[in-house]
Parts: C-alpha cells; sequence; structure tokens
C-alpha cells in the first residue's frame, strides 16, 4: 500500500487535483482509497435518517449497511490508526490523502507555503492537463509508501522507517528495494514497526496455532488474511534475562540475542499458558520424529525438570506453534528433531 498526501492552502484546487489523480490510478487499474481532512466538522448523514437518529440518541458509533456501508465516528482519528485500519478492510494499492499536512508522507502539493521536507512535487491544479497528471500519478508510483512505521530494509544501510522513507521520497531508494513485511502490528491504537524477521516470526507462529483449529466449522477452507485483537488487561513485562539454546537435528544452531530474546519470550509465554507451575525457572521441549505431518511426531515437555502431562490439543499446539518457529528461523536442512532450553 503506498500512500501519498495531497496538501495545499484553502482554494488552491486539492480535491479537483486528488479527484483527478485518483481517475488516473483508477484507469491503470488500481485499487485506490481515499482520506479526506478537514478542520470543519464533517458530517455526511442526513438529518432525520435513521443511522442519523442513532448518533442523536448518543452512540459513539454508528454503521449504516446497505448497497454501501459507512461508518460515523464520534471521534478526530489519527491518520496512522486510520491507514493501519483500512488495512484491514482490503488490499489497497494506493491511499490517496487530501490534507493532513502534519503527518511525514509524500506530499503533492498546489502552493507554495506549505513546502516541507516531504514535498515530491508542486503543482498548479488549474492548469495541469491530462499529460501532467499522468506524470504526475508516475510520480506517486514511483515515491508513494506504506505507513512509515511499518518500513524496514536490510541492504539499504538504513535501520529505521523515517530515514528510508526520506530515501524514498528522494527517489534513492525504491520500494522494491525494502523487506516484505508479512505482519503488521498495532497496540492501544499505535502502529508498532516489525522488520521481516519479527514479522515472519509473528507470522508463521500465529499460523501455527491456527492450523490446529478445526477452521472448516466456520466456513474457511483456505487462511487468507488473519485478523487477531487481544484485549490485554496485564501489566507489559519487560523481558528477561533467559538463556536459550536451539538444537536442530541434534545440532546447536546459532542464533543472535535478538533471536535468542524473542524464541525465550515466546516459549515462556506459551508454557505459562498451560498452567504447568507457578514459578516457571526452566523450560525443555524435544519433538522427536518430525516428518512431512506434525501430526504423529513426539512432542515431550518439561518445566523445573517435571514432566508435563499434555493433551492431544495441547501437544497440536505446541508442536505446530514451535514447528513455525523454528522454521521462521530459514533452517537449510531438513528439520527431523527440535530441541528448545530456556533457562533464567
Amino acid at each position: 500500500m503506498k500512500i501519498v498526501s495531497i496538501v495545499g492552502r484553502k482554494n488552491t484546487g486539492k480535491t479537483s487535483l486528488t479527484v483527478k489523480i485518483i481517475e488516473e490510478l483508477t484507469k491503470r487499474g488500481y485499487n485506490v482509497a481515499s482520506i479526506k481532512h478537514s478542520h470543519h466538522s464533517i458530517e455526511m448523514d442526513k438529518e432525520n435518517t435513521d443511522t442519523w437518529k442513532h448518533k442523536q440518541a448518543g452512540a459513539n458509533l454508528v454503521v449504516g449497511v446497505g448497497s454501501t456501508t459507512f461508518f460515523n465516528v464520534r471521534q478526530e482519528m489519527d491518520l496512522n490508526r486510520i491507514l493501519f485500519l483500512i488495512k484491514h478492510m482490503d488490499e489497497f494499492d494506493f491511499v490517496i490523502v487530501e490534507g493532513y499536512k502534519k503527518y511525514n508522507y509524500p506530499k503533492i502539493i498546489t502552493s507554495p507555503n506549505v513546502r516541507d521536507e516531504y514535498t515530491i512535487k508542486e503543482v498548479d491544479s488549474f492548469t495541469i492537463d491530462e499529460q501532467g497528471v499522468s506524470e504526475l500519478a508516475d510520480l506517486i508510483e514511483e515515491r508513494g509508501h506504506d505507513i512509515v512505521d511499518t518500513l524496514f530494509a536490510k541492504n539499504c544501510g538504513f535501520n529505521n522507517g523515517e530515514a528510508i522513507a526520506k530515501e524514498i521520497r528522494q527517489g534513492n531508494l525504491s520500494v522494491g528495494d525494502l523487506d516484505n513485511v508479512h505482519s503488521y502490528l498495532s497496540i492501544d491504537g499505535k502502529v508498532v514497526g516489525m522488520n521481516r524477521f519479527v514479522s515472519d516470526y509473528l507470522k508463521q507462529s500465529v499460523i501455527g496455532v491456527i492450523s490446529t483449529l478445526n477452521l472448516e466449522d466456520y466456513g474457511v477452507e483456505d487462511i487468507g488474511k488473519i485478523e487477531l485483537v487481544i484485549p490485554n488487561d496485564e501489566t507489559a513485562k519487560n523481558p528477561s534475562d533467559a538463556e536459550c539454546s536451539i538444537l536442530i537435528n541434534d545440532e546447536d544452531l546459532e542464533i543472535n540475542e535478538f533471536t535468542k530474546t524473542i524464541v525465550a519470550n515466546s516459549i515462556k509465554g506459551m508454557v505459562n499458558s498451560i498452567k504447568t507451575e507457578d514459578d516457571v525457572k526452566t523450560i525443555a521441549i524435544e519433538i522427536t520424529d518430525i516428518e512431512d505431518e506434525l501430526t504423529n511426531a513426539n512432542i515431550m515437555l518439561k518445566t523445573n525438570n517435571h514432566d508435563v502431562k499434555l493433551n492431544e490439543f495441547t501437544q497440536g499446539i505446541l508442536k505446530e506453534t514451535i514447528y513455525a518457529i523454528v522454521n521462521s528461523l530459514k533452517i537449510d536442512s531438513e528439520i527431523k528433531k527440535i530441541t528448545i532450553k530456556v533457562e533464567e
């Protein structure tokens, strides 16, 4: 998803330019979304309609569904929050934002007094012709980018989204140079960036759990987009210092400290959810006889050197999840046996 904003002073043709850009991108076969920001109150509903009455009665969110669907929320939302929610709705190629000049997305400006470091082009929206709009769409294809905090690149020498976004705006880097991030995370409405490894790790872990469920009972034939919401009322804990070792086919797997921390905390989280003991200091997991199907693989779990009995369902979840976690580490050899030890 690539995002570009159209910014300018009042009465400088922002909306007419936005419409022309949307028409051109749509003509090229792209799936386009748009966002309009206004300093004035926007009311899309009509007085005395049923949905209007719902809102007047005090509903903070009203959804109207017919041949189209609209959401009416009684609050101004942060742009990045809106962009994140748009990702849930459809696979959009472009989001054209009219307004929001204070945000750090590539900007096409319609008046010179709003120029800043995020500006990629200044245009006169009243005189721009069809060829000019086409060239503008070319520029948007080249310089547009996703939510800033989701941008990661492994080979370009930059390690944060803002630096990468700047290079894209300046034409020094293309979206094709970036890591292909497969998971997106939001916590309390704030988008949290994840690099390719963490993104894949989270994706594989969740798929590992989901694959143990009877999805056919819910009409799910293939796993496409996964949407997961976790209400949490527990106090966030800092990652604890824990030693973590992984053996694949009885050979040590060399992993860096960052990866060790992720694996250790993931394993601890899974084991704690089983409620084995109040204070778990050591965890040992071994999965053997791994074939193409994990169904017949054997799993052994020990906490504090005590054997833990697992029912068939829990065995399935642990096997699928741990195998998915290890698989995200890009193991070259065929995996027949996995041994993981975590010790505080």
